[in-house]
């Protein structure tokens, strides 16, 4: 069955709607249950229609084999052999009128399923590889209309000869990168180069990259005259390894490049025009399934044979307009009587080709133009559309926002004809630049999704015997809003689902699937739906599910599968259960509890076993690198919660990953409701100054912000050194406005401020005790002030002053000295 997905473009609620913003913070993604099965290779890698096949896979934890998994059906499994815990053989046996095209399948365990792989199916006699061919003068002969498996090991080139008459037609297309043999997401993969070759190893036709055919490459050549021809197959740059292998398949069957129109009606037959890898051109029904598919494969097949490999078309409820030349001037546009939607199929023939198309649009219509060129036909095209108003004003326009191809919407500003122009990005074109422009009016719709809980791994469900496995599902809504409900159809018999509405403002939601003790071992595809719970819009949506199985530089999505169904398996009882034990008191904002898990053990099994939660409300984080102890069955997880955290009642669900022997399986819990509600205090620090070796107090404001049962304490924690409380503790009651603690400073606690207290509010209500912290209060140690100067001593009196010495009494003179002073006291006397 196939849905219409288009990537770009539960069963009862147990829970009210939880209407509270934030987001889910998923916390289970990346623990990989080790005892999932791994499919590493597939060899032969391929069948032919009609014939039974013998194929060994090969990988790690496959001794328990007992299943293959088909997402398509006609492929038959008539034996399945375990070898060892690495290979298991199988034989299949395909269809005699299966279409050619790959076959995605998985390998199911009695403890798993594993990752996706594909097998290619053919219509050709199949041929191996036979060494020596490495050798342009030493070939391995073969005949037209065959397919050759070999391997492509370093630096090898393989050769094959054939013989040719003039006019014959020969094509070769190989498929190396689509087998995706190597490890998954390995971006060492194998990009094949194929070459016809003439006796004198001249080239008539080569390919390296095909547009149709992703990497793979594929050529055509019409011989000239009679000869031996010789095809070469390598890697594109000399590369190659023991997983390069592929499947060449040379003839002269049909190989179209493009198909116009790309699409039609479910359930009508369209004429199509197929143009050939050749050049040919020819005209042919095509009848197109009853059911809606945005890619549908279909094989071409004329009286020379079939297409090794399927085209790809769109089968939507829309009329489909053929291209009519001329169209290349936008005021002079293909027209369309039809109302919206309606499609356009049209070929940028030749290099700066421009073409357009009008339609009818109304005043406030919200329109979507989708070009789908290189996504889904495979087109060379790398398309640009414009749009164009009733005045041929442009209004909108797209390159690349769908990869490759365009996507561009507008809401119509008056009722009127516009029109949509399409042309190559770099004024390219030819014969096989094909493409369909989808026109419609923006619609509800929903894509349902599940997260990968390995990276690059698309989930698979497994739900061991007797108890439960708990998942998270993804949902987008587009252009409506409103609650949604989930619900999964063809589940293995003894397996139900339980599930939660999820709320307008939610992108995520848990589930629960649950296997009987006595359900059989099985394995199917289950349909996970979601629809708005009012009915309104009548819309339902389905899973889409990428697979990467080859991952480029950076880890791009290089080449994949999408699927619109789960694969969902019971599996073997585990070794042990767990059950969580449903809180009995909330947890608020600011506020931390703990999750109690227990373990119910088989007897003998004593390992440790990992828990976690499977997700946490917004706002709340936990640890969840925690395991039950050996020998243990009890574990408390801790959860705190910040001052955001979302209120309200929120399901929790726990899993655990019990070792079988041969790695671990996945259990959960059923759900246990916690209760998230706003914190009970408020809490005012005023900073608390004190000096070393002294006693002080810290002052804490307290506001009861809404009543509480039962009594209620406070305890000031995270003293920094040498601060200590000889009453840390205080109660609480409705009526506390303040709370006073107490403090004693040692006299060598380092001085200066001390960000680090905090308060633990605990009420011991009837249902337990809720915690709630707040921080941070400050305290201030400072070291004492220096102790007063001692005052200066009284000045000395001061030395009493000393008499001035007494001058000696005159000497004497004699009469001589008398007359000498008296002669020179005398006046001078002139001459």
């Amino acid at each position: 069955m196939t849905r219409a997905i288009d990537k770009r473009i539960w069963v009862r609620s147990i829970w009210p709607v939880l209407h509270v913003a934030g987001a889910w913070v998923v916390l289970a993604v990346g623990f990989a249950a080790a005892a999932t099965p791994v499919v590493s290779s597939v060899n032969p890698t391929g069948l032919r229609r009609g014939e039974a096949t013998k194929i060994v896979l090969s990988g790690a934890r496959l001794q328990d084999a007992r299943q293959l998994l088909m997402d398509r059906p006609g492929i038959e499994v008539q034996e399945m052999k375990v070898i060892d815990n690495a290979n298991v053989e199988v034989t299949l046996l395909a269809a005699p009128e299966l279409a050619p095209g790959f076959y995605p399948f998985r390998l199911v365990t009695e403890t798993g399923i594993s990752n996706i792989r594909l097998l290619s199916v053919g219509a050709l006699p199949v041929i191996p590889e036979v060494e020596p061919n490495s050798d342009f003068s030493a070939p391995q002969k073969i005949d037209m209309n065959v397919t050759v498996t070999g391997v492509v090991t370093r630096e090898d080139e393989d050769y094959y000869a054939l013989e040719l008459k003039a006019g014959q037609t020969i094509t070769c297309e190989v498929e190396g990168l689509r087998l995706a043999f190597f490890p998954q997401g390995n971006a060492n993969f194998f990009d094949p180069f194929v070459a016809i070759l003439d006796a004198n190893r001249f080239e008539q036709a080569t390919s390296d990259d095909s547009p149709l055919l992703q990497q793979d490459a594929l050529c055509s050549f019409t011989v000239r005259e009679d000869g031996l021809y010789v095809v070469q197959v390598r890697d594109s740059s000399f590369g190659g390894d023991g997983g390069a292998h592929y499947r060449l398949h040379v003839g002269d069957f049909p190989r179209p490049v493009a198909v116009i129109p790309s699409g039609g009606r479910p359930g009508e037959t369209i004429t199509a025009t197929f143009l050939g890898a050749d050049g040919s051109q020819w005209q042919s029904p095509v009848a197109l399934p009853g059911a809606v598919s945005v890619n549908h494969p279909f094989s071409v097949q004329t009286e020379k044979g079939i297409a090794p490999s399927p085209n790809s078309m769109r089968v939507l409820p829309m009329p489909n307009f053929i291209e009519q030349e001329p169209n290349d001037n936008v005021r002079e546009p293909n027209r369309t009587p039809d109302a919206l939607p309606v499609a356009f199929s049209g070929i940028v023939s030749q290099a700066k080709d421009v073409d357009a198309f009008a339609f009818q649009a109304k005043k406030g219509q919200k329109v979507v133009t989708k070009l789908l060129a290189r996504s889904v036909l495979r087109s060379p095209l790398d398309a640009v559309i414009d749009i164009y108003n009733p005045a041929f004003n442009r209004i909108a326009g797209n390159d690349d926002s769908a990869g490759p191809d365009a996507v561009a919407e507008f809401s119509a500003p008056e009722d009127g004809v516009y029109v949509v122009t399409v042309r190559d990005h770099l004024q390219g074109g030819g014969p096989s630049y094909a493409y369909r422009i989808e026109v419609e009016v923006a619609a509800p719709a929903i894509v349902v999704s599940l997260p990968e809980e390995r990276r690059d791994e698309s989930m698979t469900i497994e739900v061991p015997r007797g108890t439960q496995t708990a998942l998270m599902v993804n949902a987008e809504r587009r252009e409506f809003g409103g609650d949604l409900s989930f619900a999964f159809e063809g589940l293995p018999a003894g397996m139900t689902a339980t599930s939660f509405v999820m709320p307008a403002d939610r992108p995520t939601i848990p589930m629960i699937l649950s296997a009987t003790g006595d359900a059989p071992l099985a394995a199917t595809l289950a349909d996970l739906t979601a629809r708005p719970t009012s009915g309104q819009p009548d819309v339902t949506g389905h899973l889409f599910q990428r697979h990467k199985l080859i991952a480029g530089q950076n880890r791009v999505d290089v080449w994949g599968y999408d699927s619109d169904r789960a694969a969902v398996a019971v599996i073997a009882a585990p070794p042990a259960t767990i059950e969580i034990v449903p809180p009995t008191a909330p947890i608020v904002r600011n506020g931390s509890a703990g999750i109690k898990v227990i373990a119910h053990r088989k007897e003998g099994y004593t390992a440790a076993i990992p828990v976690r939660l499977l997700y946490a409300p917004p706002g709340i984080s936990t640890n969840n690198s925690l395991s039950i102890p050996a020998e243990q069955n009890e574990l408390v997880l801790p959860i705190t919660a910040n001052g955001n955290a979302a209120v309200g009642p929120w399901p929790m669900i726990a899993i655990g990953f019990p070792d079988t022997g041969n790695g671990a399986v996945k259990v959960s819990t059923l759900a246990a409701e916690l209760k998230i509600e706003e914190e009970f205090f408020k809490f005012t620090f005023n900073k608390a100054s004190v000096e070393q070796g002294t006693k002080g107090q810290v002052l804490l404001g307290v506001e009861v912000a809404r009543p509480f049962e039962g009594a209620a304490e406070v305890k000031l924690v995270g003293f920094p050194a040498g601060v200590t409380s000889s009453a840390d503790t205080q109660p609480l009651t409705a009526e506390t406005t303040e709370v006073v603690f107490p403090i004693e400073i040692a006299a060598d606690a380092r001085p200066g401020g001390h960000k680090t207290l905090n308060v633990q509010a605990i009420i011991h209500s009837p249902g337990g005790d809720i915690m709630q912290t707040v921080g941070t209060g400050e305290i201030q140690v400072n070291e004492p002030l220096p102790a007063p100067a001692a005052p200066p001593p009284p000045p000395m009196p001061a030395p009493a002053a000393e008499a001035p010495p007494q001058e000696a009494p005159p000497k004497p003179l004699s009469r001589i000295e008398q007359l000498r002073l008296q002669k020179q006291q005398a006046p001078s006397q002139g001459g």
